[in-house]
């Protein structure tokens, strides 16, 4: 019988000493590829804004990437609270995303203007901006809102005139392949372009339409057939952040001057 005991012992302390050694291992291995994970998570946010601004192909290198963001972006931080361009923090490092996480970052919207489902807002957010001869080309912002089934995370570029759009899409989301994903199809996504944000009163005027009556419009973009909810979903995040509440008084700033 102490043979046996002996014998399920050995075996309980291999097994224990196999799980730490995997353990440490694994731990090690996460420290190490922090660094790398980083970096692949930069170059892809890096990715997304210059494929949605037209600035790159599909099928561009890493360090083509690299080059033409470093080149021809310039990110500066604004104060969402009084719509102004910030030096509180590095725009180049700042993750709004996790600054929304943070009570001492952010604040819980209420629910009459949460219209884009978030919950939270942070006080501060990045824009991206691109010149040509020391002046505003266009200015690429990050918007988020939920849809059907997930937040759809993306970026909205927009002309020197701050109102009519250069180009949207959406680098991350969990919706309906066939139904809501065909927010990720490029036929769909063509008919931004051209669009305007806003009406002679400033306020945002973008619908989306069904029925395909949309084309000739500039206020409205044909809603995603069968996928209702995701279309409404984007129809309020873009009301949200280009709107009062988001980036709506820095972008009535930057128009004047006086960001």
């Amino acid at each position: 019988m102490s043979e046996k005991k002996e014998t399920i012992g050995r075996t309980l302390l291999v097994a224990l000493a196999v799980c730490l050694v995997c353990s440490v291992f694994v731990a090690g291995a996460a420290v190490s590829l922090k660094s790398q994970q980083q970096q692949n998570a930069l170059l892809d946010k890096q990715r997304s804004i210059l494929r949605i601004a037209g600035m790159i192909d599909e099928g561009a290198s890493g360090n083509e990437v690299r080059r033409v963001f470093n080149e021809g972006i310039t990110a500066r931080l604004v104060d969402l609270q009084t719509g102004q361009f910030s030096d509180a923090m590095n725009p180049r490092t700042f993750d709004p995303l996790k600054a929304a996480q943070d009570p001492a970052l952010s604040h819980t919207l209420a629910p009459e203007k949460d219209i884009a489902s978030i919950h939270r807002i942070e006080r501060y957010s990045v824009a991206y901006i691109v010149e040509q001869n020391g002046k505003l080309k266009t200015l690429i912002l990050p918007v988020r809102g939920y849809g059907l089934w997930s937040t759809l995370y993306g970026f909205i570029a927009l002309k020197d005139d701050l109102t009519t759009i250069s180009g949207f899409g959406f680098y991350q989301h969990a919706e309906t392949p066939g139904l809501g994903g065909e927010v990720d199809n490029p036929r769909w996504l063509a008919q931004w372009p051209g669009k305007e944000v806003y009406d002679d009163t400033a306020h945002v005027s973008l619908t989306m339409v069904k029925g395909g009556g949309a084309k000739g419009h500039p206020h409205q973009v044909d809603a995603i057939a069968g996928a209702t909810l995701t279309s409404r979903g984007v129809e309020h995040l873009l009301h949200f952040w280009l709107g009062p509440n988001g980036f709506g008084p820095f972008l009535q700033n930057l128009k004047k001057g006086d960001a």
